[in-house]
């Protein structure tokens, strides 16, 4: 665990509604000189995001249906749509709490599955795990793995931060299959790193310059 690239692991995130454009210029400035694996601002912010970032290895990602998950399937589709034609490749989508919560799977299987085929971009299904009690966090898992998702996001970071035990039972369920992206309230290294070893391959986090500082610092003590 000592060795990672913390970098690595960071989707530096900007999703303050208050954002301006200076800060998105910031915020895609800092991913690239610190090797982040994406940036994730709102989808208003994509094509700017794009055109800072064009022929970088910084990827662009978005959010849709954010914070809630309670717009209609169509509208998620037209957003995620309209932000992958701005050039985001990865888009984290929030799932309808209410539908899960009913026991409407298919709704929310069709729901993301058509997200990813009509898109063909990376999709981070966001379940808000906070919310949910272990049986739904079960079936949210796996009808988003079954509609193609190719990320599990703990939450929004707007209902509690990420926990170890949610990232445990999400690797348990998961076995590999898909990736697990732990957003919300990662401020040290040390969580970050507990995180990780719990089996997140991905953080979202606006905390990502300070925690690679911190470990350049560590590694500069050895």
């Amino acid at each position: 665990m000592e060795s990672i690239d913390i970098a690595e692991y960071i989707d530096h995130a900007l999703l303050d509604p208050s954002a301006t454009p200076e800060q998105v210029e910031r915020c895609c400035a800092q991913a690239e000189q610190f090797n982040f694996a994406a940036v994730c601002v709102y989808p208003s912010a994509v094509r700017q995001a794009r055109e800072l970032l064009q022929g970088k290895k910084v990827k662009i990602s978005t959010v849709i249906g954010f914070p809630t998950g309670a717009t209609t399937a169509k509208v998620k589709l037209y957003e995620a749509l309209e932000a992958a034609e701005q050039g985001a490749v990865e888009l984290d989508v929030m799932i309808n709490l209410g539908w899960l919560k009913a026991g409407k799977s298919e709704d929310l299987y069709q729901e993301i599955a058509q997200i990813c085929d009509e898109t063909g971009q990376t999709v981070k299904a966001i379940l808000e795990t906070n919310l949910l009690t272990n049986t739904e966090k079960r079936l949210a898992a796996e009808v988003c793995m079954d509609a193609g998702a190719a990320y599990l996001k703990t939450g929004t970071g707007w209902f509690g931060g990420a926990t170890v035990e949610d990232v445990k039972i999400l690797e348990k369920i998961t076995q590999g299959r898909v990736g697990i992206k732990a957003a919300g309230g990662i401020r040290t290294l040390a969580g970050a790193r507990e995180l990780i070893k719990a089996g997140a391959t991905r953080l979202g986090t606006s905390r990502g310059v300070e925690l690679v500082r911190e470990q350049n610092r560590d590694e500069s003590n050895l």
